[in-house]
């Protein structure tokens, strides 16, 4: 924060500041970033909504200002909007790169977090996410929560990040960490969790019994805001590119507006299903299908859903669309950039 205004870190300064610094016959905006760190600034913004004379927009840390925390302080004055990190688009454009191909595997290697783009080295990029990591983790959410197990954070926060995609539980996760002599219980996973998804550092994807019409309670899938987070966290080395590209995928449904869900039928699942209003599209992600076992085995979720909604197969093709027997096997690259 800048000097000068350090003063502003009280409510009453702040709303003072504002109200100082209003223009008559003007459209005030009031933009205000790491709203947290001024003390009782939900009262400040209050005052300020009250005036009925400004476009307010505040941010700050993820873990103190989630959207459950806005909703409680500002009940039905507040509209929320979701900040991704870049999207290969994004990427593509900051950079001013035009072959998808290519430029998509340096996306999956260096992520969407847009200030480690300012460093040339992939060392330095991957410090800077690292630590934005470690301040998310270590100063934001045990500060805002009290948390006063640090090892257990840390290792719970590793374990999800190194399974990201795989479909999982809260009692599994309690028996693993248990398992490596970790002291815990399930609720106490089970609202570290909570935490780590109100600040937008994993991302909830739920199961849905598409014949059933209902949700499957207990096992759900967790992905990354950003897949960078895993090299910054984990390293590069053992890679799974598939879970990455899926990681990708889901924040790419989020970003558009998606309800997204996991599909279970029939004993088999297909990753996603993607909902907005009248819309649906079923998606199974794959890193490589040349392999025609591979093929089959993707392809036969979506053969046994039977109703006439689009089904899709994203992988590396690095070619135009085709279809097999309905389904619309495209590069994902190409998917993403919205060129199919």
């Amino acid at each position: 924060m800048n000097e000068q205004y350090e003063s502003l870190l009280e409510a009453r300064a702040l709303y003072t500041y504002i109200k100082e610094h209003t223009q008559e016959g003007k459209n005030n905006i009031v933009c205000i970033d790491e709203i947290q760190l001024c003390e009782n600034f939900e009262k400040a913004v209050s005052w300020i909504h009250a005036e009925e004379t400004y476009d307010i927009y505040i941010t700050g840390s993820n873990a103190f200002l989630s959207g459950n925390d806005l909703a409680t302080l500002f009940t039905g004055r507040t509209y929320q909007i979701n900040i991704f990190p870049f999207s290969f688009a994004e990427f593509m454009t900051y950079y001013e790169l035009t072959d998808s191909y290519q430029v998509f595997d340096r996306y999956i290697l260096e992520g969407g977090m847009a200030g480690s783009y300012l460093y040339k080295d992939a060392e330095q990029k991957y410090r800077y996410i690292r630590e934005v990591y470690r301040t998310l983790i270590v100063r934001d959410i045990k500060t805002k929560f009290g948390i006063k197990n640090s090892p257990l954070l840390a290792s719970l926060t590793e374990f999800m990040i190194d399974t990201m995609g795989c479909e999982t539980s809260v009692r599994n996760i309690t028996d693993k960490l248990i398992s490596e002599k970790t002291r815990t219980n399930n609720k106490t996973i089970g609202a570290y969790i909570e935490h780590l998804c109100n600040a937008f550092l994993i991302i909830k994807i739920r199961r849905y019994d598409i014949q059933g019409k209902r949700y499957l309670a207990s096992r759900d899938k967790y992905y990354l805001a950003d897949h960078s987070f895993r090299y910054a966290a984990l390293g590069t080395k053992n890679m799974n590119y598939g879970r990455t590209l899926e990681n990708i995928v889901a924040v790419e449904l989020l970003r558009r507006g998606y309800e997204v869900y996991t599909g279970f039928l029939s004993g088999k699942e297909i990753d996603f299903v993607a909902v907005k209003q009248s819309e649906k599209i079923y998606i199974q992600v794959s890193d490589n299908i040349e392999n025609p076992e591979t093929f089959k085995r993707e392809c036969a979720p979506l053969l046994s859903v039977k109703d006439a909604y689009p089904k899709y197969i994203l992988a590396r093709t690095r070619g135009d669309t085709t279809d097999f027997e309905g389904i619309h096997i495209c590069d994902i690259s190409r998917w993403i950039l919205g060129a199919e």
